[in-house]
């Protein structure tokens, strides 16, 4: 028995031989509109459905309040960083009489923080978001408790450092209340 060699076998790739490809899909039932007229790219994407479902509900008015948020940390580093003896006179009613260092490098602290709040603003991950806010809530708490200990240090009490104590604990409240709704479970249906 003489076996005859057999002709070398020919690979069809379906890549590049788009018929072979058009129908592929059609057999997995991909490529085409569904009900719904949404184009699946893959069955996964079928699968799972549009990511729509997937994303965050975020409350109401939580990018405007990171955006304001953002905005006044950026402009209170700026001032910090360029006028410290003037933002210290504003608060505490008096002139600074040591070394405006120390203004300075609060403004530069709050400058990196207002970075992470323009971060925040420009993302659509959850975890970030609860990081940014809990961030600035931890630096609204820090400075209530400073300004407060400073002034009662000094012995003073200025309607200027009056507001600033009120601003931050309502900036505190409203922070953590979207800190809060934002970490809740979202209620089946």
């Amino acid at each position: 028995m003489s076996s005859k060699p057999h002709p070398p076998l020919m690979k069809k790739h379906s890549q590049t031989d788009l018929i072979s490809r058009l129908k592929s899909r059609k057999i997995l039932g991909v490529g085409g509109e569904d009900d719904d007229g949404e184009v699946h790219r893959s069955k996964i994407s079928q699968m799972l459905g549009n990511e729509l479902k997937f994303a965050v509900r975020e409350p109401i008015g939580l990018r405007v309040w990171i955006l304001i948020s953002a905005v006044g940390f950026t402009v209170m580093a700026v001032m910090a960083l360029v006028f410290p003896n003037q933002l210290y006179e504003v608060v505490f009613e008096e002139e600074l009489s040591t070394t405006s260092l120390s203004i300075r490098l609060y403004g530069g602290a709050l400058l990196s923080l207002a970075l992470i709040i323009w971060n925040g603003l420009y993302t659509a991950e959850k975890i970030v978001i609860q990081w940014t806010l809990l961030s600035e809530a931890c630096y609204f708490a820090v400075q209530f408790l400073v300004t407060s200990i400073t002034l009662i240090e000094l012995g003073i009490l200025p309607n200027a450092a009056m507001l600033l104590l009120v601003s931050r604990v309502l900036f505190l409240v409203v922070t953590m209340a979207y800190y809060y709704h934002l970490g809740r479970k979202p209620k089946k249906i």
